[in-house]
C-alpha cells in the first residue's frame, strides 16, 4: 500500500536552502487568511442572525466576544505547547478542530448554541495561530528571507481583512448566514492535504513538562483583564469592570511570580527585559488596536450614512489593503539600510495622518477621502507589523519561537479586541449623548435609536418622512462627531506606537 510522503523534521541548517520553504509559507498563510476573514464577515452576518435566532442583547454580544476572549487566553499556552509536543502536530490539530466546528456553527439552531460554538472555535483557533509563525521562524532561518515572509505574512491579515467583506457581502446575499462559517471547511482541508508534505515539523528540543496551574493562570489573566476593559469601555467604571481589571492583574502578577521560580516556564518573561522583544509587541498592539478601530467606525459611516453595500463598502477599502500590503513587502529592502526603529517610526507618523483626514471627513458622507485616509493610515500600520512581528520571534532562539510567536498573536489579539472595545464604545457613547430624536417617536423606537447609528436607521425606516429625515440627519450629525473624537485617540495611539519604536527598538540592527 503507497505510504503518504511526509516532510522530514528538518533542522533549521537545511530549510534555509530547501526549495519547500516558500511552499510551505503558502501553506502556513491559508489559516491566517482564515482567520482574518472569519474575524471580518462575521459584523456582516449580525443582522442575519439577530433575525435567525432572535438573540437578547447580551447574547449577542457574547457571539461577537466569545471568539476574541477565549482565543486571547489561550495563545501563550497553546503557543508553549506547540513547542513541546510539535508545531505542525498542533496546527493539523487545531485544523481539524476549527473545521469540525465551523461546520457546526453554520447550523446553530440556537443563539446559545451559536455562543458554545463561537467559544470551542476560540480554542482551537489558538492551536492554528501560534504555530504558523513559529513554524516560519525555524523554516526561515536567514533573516531577510524570513523578514520577506513574516511580511507576506502579516500581509495575509490584511488581504482577509479586505476579502471578508467583499465574500462575505456575496455569500450574505445568495445563502442563509452560517454560509460564513462554511468557508473554514474547503480551506482547512486543503491545509490538511499539503501541510504534512510541505511543512517540516519543529519543536523545543529541550521541551520541559505541562504546567497545568500555569495555563490556568494565564487564561484566567487575559480574559479577566480583557472582560475587565471592555466592561470598563462600555458602562464606565463600574465595580464590576474596576474587580475585573483587577482579578486579572492580581492573577497576572501571580502568574508571573511562577515562571520566575520555575526552571522550565511555560513563558520565559524575562524576555519583556530585551527591548526588542517588549518594543514589538507593544508596537503590534497599538499598531493592531488603531487599524481595528478605524475599521469598525468606516465600516459603519460606508454602509450607514453612504449608503453603500457590504460589496461596496469593503471594494471602497481595498486599496488601502493593497497599500498595507506593498508597505510590508518593501519594508524587508529598506531595513537592509535603515535603521528599523527609524522605518517603524516614520510609517507610524504617516498612518497618524490617515487619522487626521478621518477627523476632517469621518461622518459626512465622502467615501473618496475615507479610502484614502484608509491608504495614508495602512502604510504605517504594514511597515510596522512586519518589523514588529520580525522584532519579537527574532529576540529569542528558534527553540522558543512557539512561545514567542504566541505572545505575538496575543498583542495582535488584544490590540483587535481592545480597538473594538475603546474607540467603539467612545465612538458610541459621543454618538448617543449628541443624538436627537424627533418628538413624537414612540419610547422604546427613540431608546433604540440612541444607542447605535444602526438603530436609528432602523427606527427611521417605520417613521414618516418628515420625521425619518429629521431623525437621520441628527443621527449622521452625531455619528460625525464620534468619528472626529475617535480619530484624535486613534491618532494618539499611533503616535504613542511610533515613539515606543523610536525607543525600544533602536538597537535593532538593519
Amino acid at each position: 500500500m503507497a505510504q503518504t510522503r511526509t516532510a522530514p523534521d528538518l533542522a533549521p541548517a537545511s530549510t534555509s536552502r530547501d526549495p519547500r520553504r516558500w511552499i510551505a509559507l503558502g501553506v502556513l498563510m491559508l489559516p491566517v487568511l482564515l482567520v482574518s476573514i472569519d474575524n471580518t464577515v462575521l459584523s456582516f452576518a449580525l443582522p442575519q442572525i439577530s433575525a435567525a435566532l432572535e438573540p437578547g442583547g447580551t447574547q449577542l454580544l457574547w457571539i461577537v466576544d466569545v471568539y476574541p476572549l477565549v482565543l486571547s487566553g489561550l495563545l501563550v499556552p497553546m503557543g508553549s505547547f506547540a513547542d513541546r509536543i510539535g508545531r505542525r502536530r498542533l496546527l493539523l490539530t487545531g485544523a481539524v478542530g476549527f473545521a469540525v466546528v465551523s461546520a457546526v456553527a453554520a447550523f446553530a439552531p440556537t443563539a446559545g448554541a451559536l455562543v458554545a460554538s463561537r467559544a470551542a472555535l476560540g480554542f482551537f483557533g489558538a492551536m492554528l495561530l501560534p504555530s504558523t509563525l513559529s513554524l516560519l521562524r525555524n523554516v526561515f532561518t536567514d533573516r531577510t528571507e524570513r523578514r520577506l515572509a513574516i511580511a507576506i505574512f502579516a500581509s495575509g491579515f490584511a488581504a482577509g481583512g479586505a476579502v471578508g467583506p467583499i465574500v462575505g457581502g456575496l455569500l450574505l446575499e445568495h445563502f442563509w448566514w452560517g454560509s460564513v462559517f462554511l468557508l473554514a471547511v474547503p480551506v482547512l482541508a486543503l491545509l490538511l492535504v499539503l501541510a504534512p508534505v510541505f511543512v517540516p515539523e519543529s519543536r523545543d528540543p529541550a521541551r520541559g513538562r505541562i504546567d497545568p496551574v500555569s495555563i490556568a493562570l494565564v487564561m484566567a489573566t487575559m480574559t479577566s483583564v480583557v472582560l475587565g476593559i471592555k466592561t470598563l469601555a462600555k458602562g464606565g467604571a463600574t465595580t464590576t469592570a474596576l474587580a475585573l481589571v483587577a482579578v486579572g492583574l492580581l492573577l497576572g502578577a501571580g502568574f508571573v511570580r511562577r515562571q520566575l521560580r520555575r526552571p522550565d516556564p511555560m513563558l520565559d518573561v524575562r524576555l519583556f527585559a530585551v527591548g526588542a522583544f517588549s518594543g514589538g509587541v507593544l508596537v503590534n498592539l497599538l499598531s493592531v488596536f488603531s487599524l481595528v478601530g478605524f475599521l469598525f467606525f468606516v465600516s459603519q459611516d460606508l454602509q450607514l450614512v453612504i449608503g453603500l453595500s457590504p460589496v461596496q463598502a469593503g471594494l471602497v477599502l481595498l486599496p488601502g489593503t493593497v497599500a498595507m500590503v506593498v508597505a510590508g513587502l518593501t519594508v524587508v529592502r529598506v531595513v537592509r539600510r535603515v535603521r528599523p526603529a527609524h522605518v517603524v517610526a516614520a510609517g507610524l507618523a504617516v498612518s497618524a495622518v490617515g487619522y487626521l483626514i478621518t477627523a476632517l471627513v469621518g461622518g459626512r458622507g465622502e467615501a473618496g477621502w475615507l479610502a484614502v485616509a484608509f491608504v495614508v493610515l495602512s502604510l504605517g500600520i504594514g511597515t510596522a507589523e512586519t518589523i514588529s512581528n520580525d522584532a519579537v520571534v527574532s529576540a529569542v532562539p528558534p527553540e522558543k519561537a512557539g512561545a514567542a510567536s504566541a505572545i505575538s498573536e496575543t498583542a495582535y489579539e488584544s490590540g483587535a479586541v481592545l480597538g473594538t472595545a475603546v474607540l467603539g464604545s467612545i465612538l458610541t457613547a459621543s454618538y448617543s449623548s449628541a443624538v436627537v430624536v424627533p418628538a413624537g417617536v414612540p419610547a422604546a423606537d427613540a431608546a433604540a435609536a440612541t444607542e447605535t447609528l444602526g438603530g436609528a436607521a432602523g427606527v427611521a425606516e417605520g417613521l414618516p418622512a418628515g420625521q425619518a429625515q429629521a431623525l437621520l440627519d441628527s443621527a449622521h450629525a452625531a455619528f460625525g462627531s464620534g468619528v472626529v473624537t475617535t480619530s484624535v485617540i486613534g491618532f494618539v495611539a499611533v503616535l504613542a506606537a511610533a515613539v515606543i519604536a523610536l525607543t525600544m527598538l533602536r538597537h535593532v540592527r538593519s
